[in-house]
């Protein structure tokens, strides 16, 4: 599913990434841990082509069989929005939108049809608890639920991996661990994979690998799966 060989990154003179080597099965749920500034949200960013890995002549990142160093803008734009999701901490939501006009949002972009994208979004609603919030305003919200908002969203185009950074940093602890056995159902039911940055030692000891970062490398937890979990 994600493939990444020889991942570097530089901010001017600051070497954040050093040659990270990774591979993520279909179906995993990885969580990547480590102190602040380990390197963990740079890491996030390129595995999800928000970022772009420095170009060393050995790195690769491939990930549902696409090579995504090497192609263009546009098309890199067209396949993140098509099999990727994204769950941040903070939501981002956009205030002045209704929580079912938030999830719409990926679809629209993707050029679906005004039905079938609003007709996918209350189903995703109605599964995560919030039919009877669709109407509602991210500032009618709790944060829980506008998690579990920005969760739908993160779903609409039926992605094939989802990265998620510090998603329960912003929750008390009822809405965590309700996010985090959440994550968990989608694997199981819906087949997503997922990447999860965490400071949250609970949903990281939940995951089917920990990895923990320290100065740019992974430095402890299997860097591939002890077992195909696509086959599970």
């Amino acid at each position: 599913m994600i493939e990444a060989r020889n991942i570097h990154k530089y901010y001017d003179d600051l070497h954040v990434l050093k040659g990270v080597d990774l591979y993520i099965a279909k179906g995993e749920i990885v969580s990547v841990v480590g102190a602040s500034g380990a390197g963990k949200t740079t890491l996030l960013q390129i595995l999800g082509t928000l970022d772009k890995p420095d170009a060393m002549a050995d790195a690769s990142l491939v990930i549902n069989g696409q090579d995504v160093v090497h192609i263009k803008d546009k098309a890199l734009s067209h396949f993140r929005n098509q099999q990727l999701g994204f769950i941040f901490q903070f939501h981002q939501l956009m205030p002045e939108f209704t929580a079912l006009e938030n999830v719409c949002i990926p679809a629209y972009i993707a050029n679906k049809p005004k039905t079938e994208i609003e007709q996918e979004a209350k189903r995703l609603l109605d599964y995560l608890g919030l039919s009877h919030r669709i109407n509602h305003k991210p500032g009618e919200l709790s944060g829980g639920e506008q998690q579990r908002v920005s969760v739908a969203r993160s779903l609409i185009n039926k992605p094939a991996v989802i990265f998620a950074d510090e998603p329960s940093g912003n929750l008390d602890t009822a809405s965590a661990e309700n996010l985090h056995k959440l994550f968990f159902k989608l694997r199981d039911e819906m087949g997503q994979t997922f990447v999860i940055v965490t400071h949250n030692e609970e949903l990281a000891n939940m995951a089917d690998r920990k990895l923990v970062m320290s100065d740019g490398k992974i430095i402890s937890g299997h860097t591939e799966p002890k077992e195909d979990v696509s086959l599970m």
